[in-house]
């Protein structure tokens, strides 16, 4: 237990002082296990643990759901999907901002990022909606905020690792993200119109959009229905499993790409090199979780902790909100990866034990890890605004998203509460999956 507890504790101090991820988790776990079991063992089970959680099939999904989001997002499909998002439910005060949400919904699901999709996506939409008049702190806040369902619209970047980290059903975790993600679009939608309400001052109405104009916006989305359709209907309809369709997905958003003649040679070049630089770095992030992990393992903290709760008297609802509790805190100065793998290795095999789904629970920490990316001090996607537009000062994107956050606060409690929201639609999809 104390091992455990100062390993958490080197880790979490080298990850505040920017130290990666990957060299943090890696260290610690090395450097853990040679003090518990000595330099030859530890050196030995780096060997095969760096053999195991590298080498691993399911583990191609990573760097091609990264170049499908890097493709798309290079053929300017973002802006297509902005724009009849705007045509639609443009025309309401603050509908530009709803507009913003639902077209980061959109490009989530086939991207798997929040950083890039509110990169992306702040980039087309927070000039649109200046131009129009719109406050900078509602028109940043909805961006930062809609940027979040990259992670939770499957495909989601963080589920695969998760799942690769806990070895639960992947296709699973997409399905059961997609009901989650409806909710958090119209959830944040709800948070603009409550904004609006208060001061209408910060959105203007805007001017209706032609029938023509709508009907030539609403053909152009036909990129993204096939892309989505493609890969989730494949790994839904049992025609190809989720890596299989990782490799359609990438394909397929290479020929769009090449379609709408956006992207030359030299950009598409520029895509596969910052697509394998982002893959070479997850995969040192796995390894170094997987050591991490390894050593957590050894220290049977997971079994003190067990023993623990079963004695506290607590009932098992009270210990999944503290463990949301715990997460919500460590949202504040921990990034959304960061905190996954560090604390799945101690808090999963908890939850199991206290007969919780894998499936919820993962769909639970990633929802739980939105708010960590939306409020400070850290709140990646904040600084990712601030980045896209550096003339927005950071605390009035922070008062901007404060109704998003309470809109996940009550989001979290619904999932927590009603496990169903989760679970009913891949036990549907994946009745045989274990």
């Amino acid at each position: 237990m104390l091992a455990a507890c100062l390993g958490f504790i080197v880790a979490f101090s080298f990850i505040l002082f920017q130290v990666p991820i990957a060299t943090a988790l890696g260290m610690v776990g090395f450097g853990g296990y040679v003090w518990l079991m000595g330099p030859t063992p530890a050196l030995g089970m780096v060997a095969t643990i760096t053999k195991d959680s590298t080498l691993v099939y399911s583990l191609i999904v990573l760097p091609l759901f990264v170049l499908m989001g890097n493709l798309v997002a290079g053929a300017g499909i973002s802006g297509d999907l902005f724009r009849a998002a705007q045509a639609f439910i443009g025309r309401r005060r603050g509908g530009l901002a709803m507009a913003t949400v639902v077209a980061c919904g959109g490009f989530g699901a086939i991207c798997g990022s929040s950083v890039a999709t509110a990169a992306t996506m702040g980039r087309v939409a927070i000039p649109a909606m200046r131009q129009l008049g719109y406050a900078d702190s509602l028109s940043a806040a909805a961006v930062a905020a809609g940027g979040t369902l990259g992670i939770l619209i499957p495909p989601s970047i963080i589920m695969v690792i998760y799942g690769i980290a806990t070895q639960t059903h992947i296709g699973m975790l997409f399905a059961a993200g997609i009901v989650p993600g409806v909710i958090a679009v119209a959830g944040y939608m709800a948070a603009v119109q409550w904004s609006v309400w208060r001061q209408p001052g910060i959105a203007p109405l805007a001017e209706p959009t032609s029938r023509q104009d709508t009907a030539a916006l609403l053909r152009s989305l036909w990129p993204v229905a096939v892309i989505f359709g493609l890969v989730m209907g494949g790994i839904y309809g049992g025609l190809f499993t989720s890596i299989e369709a990782s490799g359609i997905g990438a394909s397929a958003s290479f020929a769009f790409a090449l379609w709408y003649r956006r992207l030359g040679w030299q950009a598409v070049f520029a895509i596969l090199v910052d697509t394998a630089k982002t893959s070479a770095m997850m995969f040192a992030i796995v390894l170094g979780a997987a050591l991490f992990g390894e050593f957590i393992n050894q220290t049977g903290v997971h079994q003190s902790l067990l023993a623990v709760v079963q004695g506290s008297g607590f009932p098992p609802f009270g210990i999944v909100l503290l463990i949301v509790v715990i997460y919500i805190l460590l949202g504040s100065v921990l990034e959304s990866l960061s905190m996954i793998l560090l604390t799945v290795p101690i808090f999963f095999p908890v939850i199991k034990a206290l007969g919780y789904d894998p499936v919820w629970f993962g769909i639970l920490i990633v929802v739980v890890v939105e708010i960590g990316l939306i409020h400070p001090p850290i709140g990646v996607n904040l600084f990712v605004i601030r980045s896209v537009m550096p003339d927005i000062p950071m605390m009035t994107v922070v008062r901007g998203v404060v109704p998003f956050i309470v809109s996940d606060l009550l989001r979290i409690l619904l999932i927590a509460a009603v496990p169903a929201i989760s679970l009913w639609l891949p036990h549907l999809l994946f009745p045989n999956a274990t």
